[in-house]
This record gives structure tokens, sequence and C-alpha cells, in this order.
């Protein structure tokens, strides 16, 4: 695909709102498709769009490669060439996978493998709050109200403001490292030192801290940023909390998608037991406190 029709996506995508991360992968996916297709975009068939999702299918791409497909390809024709895309495609279903999460005891062990203050502290944020990595970077100063004991996550995942809570553990260890990096309201909070003027951490040196935390402390699966919002969001069912409570935390527009986290954190509520059991124990305890009632039982029955 040439570069005209890149710059032209990105263009009308920002004008509709979408993110730069989005406009990557609708690009990334219409080169894709004329790379295979070589046709002229006004010259396309609806046999071509449907051999070339064949040709995906055919090869086992999964469902929601296929989805971003589809939907890069629809955006492409109705946003950008301002054609009616006639052809009906299909929204693959996508299995449901429940989310990776860490142990409290992974947590506790991850964090303890990080030495370096500043890099702890990132992770233990990323953790504590249930943020995305891209959110965590973009943190500024200003984003903090310690009084109230919380934050602003600032235009996140579909440009909403949410709240956060700042981890009352955290409080002192903030405000000292924002006294320490002498940090202005507008400054990012994490920023790379090598950067001038002055630019937000990368996502990849956040991962590269975590991959070194693994390695180190001998954690066998693989740790991502986004499993720490995993793990924040399953521990927080886990301590006892709704999914209610949860919702606005994550930024989530429904509960049926926070519901997820009470399949991950099913795990600890087999502790909990059947009424039936409960109907037992206390048929037990009542005997117990009844002793004339076994006697009774015990007794031959006059007639």
């Amino acid at each position: 695909m040439n570069m005209d029709l890149t710059t032209q996506i990105t263009k009308t995508g920002l004008r509709r709102g979408l993110s730069k991360n989005t406009l990557a992968t609708y690009s990334h996916c219409v080169e894709k498709f004329f790379r295979i297709c070589r046709k002229n975009p006004y010259e396309l068939r609806k046999q071509d769009i449907l051999e070339f999702m064949d040709k995906m299918i055919e090869q086992n791409v999964p469902g929601n490669t296929l989805n971003v497909q589809i939907n890069a390809l629809k955006f492409f024709y109705q946003e950008v060439l301002h054609r009616r895309l006639t052809i009906n495609l299909p929204i693959q279903k996508v299995p449901r996978r429940l989310p990776h999460f860490l142990e409290k005891e992974d947590v506790i062990q991850l964090l303890a493998q990080i030495t370096n203050p500043k890099h702890k502290l990132m992770i233990t944020l990323l953790y504590g709050t249930g943020m995305r990595v891209s959110e965590l970077v973009h943190l500024k100063v200003k984003d903090f109200f310690f009084l109230a004991g919380y934050g602003w996550v600032r235009q996140g995942k579909g440009k909403k403001d949410r709240l956060f809570i700042i981890p009352e553990i955290l409080h002192e260890e903030l405000m000292e490292y924002i006294k320490q990096q002498n940090l202005a309201d507008e400054d990012w909070l994490f920023s790379s030192w090598k950067s001038r003027p002055q630019q937000s951490y990368s996502d990849q040196s956040i991962r590269a801290i975590l991959n070194q935390a693994r390695r180190t402390g001998n954690l066998r699966q693989h740790i991502h940023p986004h499993m720490l919002r995993h793990s924040f969001a399953t521990h927080f069912i886990q301590n006892g909390y709704s999914p209610l409570e949860l919702q606005p935390l994550l930024g989530h527009s429904k509960v049926e998608t926070t519901m997820i986290y009470v399949h991950c954190a099913a795990l600890r509520m087999l502790r909990v037991k059947s009424p039936l059991d409960s109907l037992a124990e206390r048929k037990l305890a009542y005997v117990r406190a009844s002793p004339e009632i076994i006697e009774r039982s015990s007794s031959p029955q006059l007639l």
C-alpha cells in the first residue's frame, strides 16, 4: 500500500477519534490485503475480499485477528474511500478465555526481585492500581490527589477519564519520589532520563523490567504488564469486593466485562461449602446439644 493511503487512514482515523495504535493496526491490515490482492482500491470486487478471507481461514488465523482485518477493511472502504462495502463479512466468534493472573505469593516474589527503587515503584503502582501500562507511563504529577487518596487516569482507553485508588502503602513513597526528582505539576511522573526534553517512560522498558524480575525470581510463566492488571482485578474480587465496585476502577463500560474476574477468583471460592454440608453440621450440633434425643431414639418404643 502506498504512503498516501496510509496517510489517509491516519488522518481520517484521528478525525474520528481513533487511537494511534488502532490506526497503525488498520494500516498494517490494509497493507497486507493489498500486498496479496495487488489491485487498485477502486477496482476491487466482492470476490477479491472473499478469497482473501478464505485464505486467512485456511491458515487457521485466530478469530480475533480476522475480526480486526474485517474492521480495518470496513473502515478503509467506508471512511477513507467513502464507498459502501456491500459484502457481508460476519464477525468471527472468539473463544472466551480466562485471563492469566499471578497468585498473591507470586506478586510478592516478583516485586522482591526488583532492586532499582524507581523501577520497583513503577511496577508496584501498576499492580496496586490495576491501570494499563500505557496509562501508567502517561501519569503526570498533577493527576495525584494525595489528601483525598485518589488519582486520575486521563484519556485512558476509549478516551475516558477515570479515578484510581492510590494504595495507602505508597503515599509517602510517591510524595518523597516527586520531591526528590523535583517534579512540577505538568511533569511526567516517570520519565526517560535520557530524553531531552522530558519524555514519558516507554512501554518496552516496563516489559524489560518484568522480564528481568521473572528470570531472577525463577518464575515459570511469562509475565507481561497487563497480567498485573488481571492480578489486581482477581485479587480485588478475592478480597471480598464486588464486580460493581471493581468496574469503575478498571474503566469498563459494562459490568459483564468485569464479571470475568469472578471466574478467575473461583479457585479461592472452592473453599466455601455447599448448603447441604451446613445442614449436616447444624443437625450434628443440635444432636450434641440435646442428648435426650439420642436416649429416646435408642430406647425401645412402647406399643
